[in-house]
């Protein structure tokens, strides 16, 4: 899709599949669009709005085909969630969202009404590193951003959240092993409390402390 604007724009100058997955992890279709085209002198995209309902349409459909539940990362969140609301906060649109949920099994964990989307939830669409939309998600939880838990992957995802307050974890389960070093320290240095290397870890470190003190919390 990315290669599909780019031309129609006159660009021949494409990024890799590999490239665009160093460099615009955490981003919207839309933030990414627009940076690239930035990036070739072209201010303004007349038609996005029309790429971004069709690269939903096409990803979606894509993600519905091959993505599959992991045990380990089901069985994690269900341990978790007897403890802690869970709610997804993500630049992605919530159509992908709920398609991505539902395919992974992740849906059941996972209400609705607590998948917020930075594409699709707010009056105006953004894109993490922006915290706004960590500041809805804690807005309509009901708890100030100090009181959520944020576990992001991405190094835009957590400035997200760290600008909106939240207390962040990084984890780096699904990141290339040879990346995940220099993924970490980024995420050390964009201000995370920790990092992790899978959803286990991840619980083994919160569980004790949340059944000797089961306070109400939010995780994303």
């Amino acid at each position: 899709m990315t290669s599909q604007l780019l031309t129609s724009l006159g660009v021949y100058d494409v990024p890799t599949a590999e490239e665009l997955r160093r460099t615009t992890t955490g981003m919207t279709f839309r933030r990414t669009a627009r940076a690239l085209a930035a990036r070739h002198g072209i201010d303004e995209i007349t038609d996005l709005d029309a790429w971004v309902e069709e690269e939903k349409r096409v990803v979606t459909a894509h993600l519905q085909r091959t993505l599959v539940p992991d045990r380990a990362v089901v069985d994690a969140l269900t341990a978790l969630g007897e403890h802690l609301v869970l709610a997804a906060v993500s630049s992605s649109a919530l159509v992908r969202l709920h398609a991505c949920l539902a395919a992974t099994g992740l849906n059941e964990l996972i209400r609705t009404e607590l998948v917020f989307s930075a594409e699709d939830s707010l009056a105006v669409p953004t894109s993490k590193p922006d915290p706004a939309i960590y500041l809805h998600a804690c807005d309509r939880l009901g708890i100030p951003p100090a009181a959520g838990l944020a576990v992001e992957d991405s190094v835009p995802g957590a400035q997200s959240a760290i600008a909106a307050g939240c207390p962040t974890i990084g984890n780096v389960v699904f990141v290339p092993r040879n990346e995940r070093r220099q993924r970490a320290e980024a995420l050390y240095d964009a201000g995370v409390l920790r990092v992790v290397s899978s959803w286990d870890e991840l619980a083994a470190l919160l569980l004790p402390a949340l059944a000797a003190r089961p306070t109400e919390v939010s995780a994303r």
